[in-house]
């Protein structure tokens, strides 16, 4: 299996809590509250461990509660590379609903400033090179401008290892110029660095790969997902699923494709599993693959087609 290095710039630690139904300006009373050490890298960490790969972390982290996150690399045997900065990581609230909607409350995070920058570029220099692949995956934290964002991914691409991206907006808009080896933005978020409507988006991916992107993996929601790559042109489509959060089932889609690549899947049979494993996803709170039964019957319902 590959060693694989995740950055997270921006962690949180996500409060899901379920409700019937919200009831906007009225005391309401939640069934349950989970809380998790999260970010969209390790989210990405999680699947890729419990596909059987080592895996690095790093980012930056809130010194005042990294408790929750350090318990989380330990459990989960990840090698922590993050760079603490004065302050609390960022908490995030959900809201989902029984109806499957979900209202999310996004924390700013901690500012991290030039020094911690720097720290991160000084940490990263002795360690990438000895990875199978470098995943930078959500959103900037105060302090990250896309300028340095750019900077960032620049030196990773110099090390010559595949470099995968997952962000949005000026921070995704920075990243495309440098052609990454892998993008998987959804629809809206490359509708948005595009210029083109969301119903367009699927259209206009192949448009990435003209200007030297390897990969194009577009997540499709309930829709599934749609990738485009060398002699790849191909759509998965889930079976139907109750839906209990849509949190992390982006992050899945990316980590499974990764694994089949690194692996030498055939693309089929890639696209199949990610789109179970991101099926599967949605069904619970928290990340990972935990149970196997169910993503057996999940990868047999997961329909593949060719958009060539």
């Amino acid at each position: 299996m590959a060693r694989i290095l995740t950055l997270t710039l921006n962690p949180a630690l996500d409060l899901t809590l379920r409700l019937d139904s919200l009831q906007p300006g009225t005391v309401n009373r939640s069934q349950a509250l989970v809380s998790h050490a999260a970010g969209k890298g390790l989210n990405v960490a999680q699947v890729l461990a419990d596909l059987g790969h080592r895996v690095t972390v790093c980012g930056f982290l809130g010194s005042a509660n990294a408790a929750p996150f350090e318990a989380l690399f330990h459990r989960r045997g990840f090698l922590d590379a993050f760079v603490r900065v004065p302050g609390e990581t960022r908490s995030n609230i959900k809201l989902t609903e029984h109806s499957g909607r979900i209202t999310d409350i996004n924390g700013p995070g901690p500012l991290v400033e030039a020094e911690h920058r720097e720290a991160l570029l000084e940490r990263l220099e002795p360690i990438v090179g000895g990875h199978d692949a470098v995943v930078v995956a959500g959103s900037l934290p105060q302090g990250v401008e896309a300028q340095w964002f750019a900077v960032l991914l620049r030196r990773l691409g110099a090390f010559g290892v595949p470099l995968v991206l997952d962000s949005s907006g000026a921070a995704l808009r920075a990243g495309l110029e440098l052609a990454p080896w892998l993008v998987k933005p959804n629809e809206e978020e490359l509708a948005e660095v595009l210029g083109v409507a969301a119903s367009e988006a699927l259209g206009a991916a192949p448009r990435l790969r003209a200007q030297g992107v390897e990969h194009v993996l577009l997540s499709r929601g309930a829709a599934g997902a749609s990738w485009f790559g060398p002699g790849i042109a191909l759509a998965a489509c889930p079976p139907r699923v109750e839906v209990v959060s849509t949190v992390g089932a982006g992050d899945s889609l990316l980590a499974a494709t990764l694994h089949g690549l690194l692996e030498g899947w055939p693309a089929e049979r890639t696209l199949r599993l990610a789109t179970a494993i991101a099926a599967q996803a949605v069904t619970q709170l928290g990340f990972g693959i935990h149970d196997r039964e169910q993503l057996a019957r999940l990868e047999a319902g997961v329909t593949v087609t060719s958009l060539a």
